[in-house]
């Protein structure tokens, strides 16, 4: 009983961080919302076409910038957790190294990339590859439009949140039991087998872990989706910011959102959790 009632006592700063910080303000903006409109900014954002649509784009966006994420983020992780070469210390750099400056400023490095004057295109123009595309398509290009699309802002996620992805992923297989790869190799299973069989699901933490750590900040931007969409690839975090900020002032509809916006976190966390104890019952039986 007594070391019940420590562990409690420990674990009190923790809770009462949680409540004031996170569980109370949620409370406030709920009470807060209700008080004032019922649920009629709720009904307001789900009955409008328009409302729906952006949370439908920014679903789709946050989950192709996660997918692509993965898709990234796994063989990386993988081959710096195998690797014995010098390798995994220079990309552990690259990969920490833009954590040094803000994610607007690395924002705004890909404006000056993606411009209708910027580099990429400027590479494009010298190499002739514009001229080869009107060539064949018979259009009259200057430019290829790059920035304000909906594929800047999922590249402008994917280069932000992408360590996040690593990260996590190569925590768990660089601590992979070694002896087990080595029986499932005495056991007669091949490359693709042992890392179906043995590597991939030992590793399916790191993977949650990741696709947690991706798909939450993507689905609460608005500081890319701002900058590199230009305002015509509009998300829920642009609008919410517009209902507080714009000239569209509603903050009870900005909570309203707010709630929508936590909903789907809590949802997309719990998922995750679940999803991860499957996976550790089936691995241990």
């Amino acid at each position: 009983m007594e070391r019940k009632h420590r562990a409690l006592l420990l674990a009190l700063p923790t809770v009462l961080t949680l409540l004031f910080f996170f569980v109370a303000p949620m409370v406030y903006i709920l009470v807060h919302t209700l008080h004032e409109n019922g649920f009629s900014d709720f009904v307001d954002f789900f009955g409008d076409p328009f409302y729906r649509n952006i949370l439908w784009v920014t679903l789709r966006v946050s989950l192709v910038s996660t997918a692509i994420s993965l898709v990234l983020g796994y063989p990386t992780a993988f081959y710096m957790a195998r690797t014995k070469s010098r390798m995994k210390q220079v990309m552990m750099i690259v990969i920490l190294f833009p954590f040094l400056v803000s994610a607007v400023v690395r924002s705004y490095g890909w404006m000056v990339i993606l411009g209708t004057n910027g580099l990429l295109n400027q590479l494009l123009q010298k190499l002739g590859i514009i001229t080869l595309y009107n060539h064949l398509t018979g259009s009259n290009l200057e430019y290829f439009t790059m920035i304000d699309t909906q594929g800047a802002v999922v590249l402008g996620m994917v280069y932000n949140y992408l360590p996040f992805m690593i990260l996590p992923i190569y925590s768990v297989i660089v601590k992979l039991d070694h002896s087990l790869i080595e029986a499932a190799r005495d056991l007669g299973a091949n490359s693709v087998q042992v890392f179906r069989r043995v590597i991939l699901p030992l590793s399916l933490p790191g993977v949650l872990s990741g696709i947690t750590m991706v798909f939450v900040p993507s689905v609460s931007t608005f500081a890319i989706s701002k900058m590199l969409g230009g305002g015509t690839e509009m998300l829920l975090g642009d609008l919410i910011e517009q209902q507080y900020m714009g000239g569209a002032y509603n903050p009870y509809l900005g909570a309203a959102i707010s709630l929508v916006m936590m909903v789907i976190v809590v949802i997309c966390m719990v998922v995750m959790n679940r999803f991860g104890e499957g996976e550790e019952q089936a691995v241990m039986m």
